[in-house]
């Protein structure tokens, strides 16, 4: 399982890459708001101390339209290896499959239900982001459902990811890597957690 930092403040993302073997950095707007700054100087900051690694950065555009476009803007500033973000929505799968035709890297975030991953797996994401804890906290099980979505693209040879995302605990991690998904966004606080005992 792929192990990726969910923040976008440089001083805990160096800290974290000097420490452990992490495979990459995601954002969203909310994270980015929090530097106050311009959000392509923090992404843009992010790239260069990570390198060639994984950076998901999320559109805003709420019209599969306005999404393509960010699409184009954000893989000029930030590079190929740039991951699109894109809302598990109507329009969200609409752009997904224009920009999946083009060749761009798809993040189908914002999923709180497997058919929503299933059909962001359909419009050509290489992966889908189950909000696990945010799940929990609308009545459902997020770990259940994040496994289910893991057997949905097993079963149909999808070649879709899974990027588990919204942790409140380490041992939600521990059990999604023990099933073998494809990768989990964890905050810095609960990285840390990854490797406290309970003596």
């Amino acid at each position: 399982m792929k192990l990726l930092i969910d923040d976008a403040n440089i001083e805990k993302i160096k800290k974290l890459y000097d420490l452990y073997p992490i495979d990459g950095v995601t954002t969203n707007p909310s994270i980015l708001a929090k530097s106050k700054r311009n959000p392509y100087e923090v992404l843009k900051e992010i790239r260069e101390c990570i390198g060639d690694d994984e950076l998901h950065a999320q559109v805003l555009s709420r019209t599969a339209e306005g999404m393509i476009e960010e699409a184009h803007k954000m893989a000029e500033i930030l590079g190929k290896n740039t991951f699109i973000k894109v809302p598990s929505i109507p329009e969200g799968f609409k752009a997904m499959k224009a920009l999946s035709k083009e060749g761009f890297k798809i993040t189908a975030t914002a999923i709180y239900t497997p058919m929503q991953a299933y059909l962001a797996a359909k419009s050509g994401a290489d992966y889908a982001a189950p909000y696990v804890n945010r799940i929990d906290n609308l009545g459902a099980d997020g770990i259940a459902s994040t496994k289910l979505i893991q057997n949905i693209f097993e079963t149909n040879g999808f070649d879709t990811e899974i990027l588990a995302a919204s942790f409140k605990n380490s041992n939600q991690v521990q059990e999604l890597c023990a099933y073998g998904v494809g990768a989990a966004t964890v905050a810095p606080d609960v990285i840390e957690n990854l490797i406290k005992n309970a003596c």
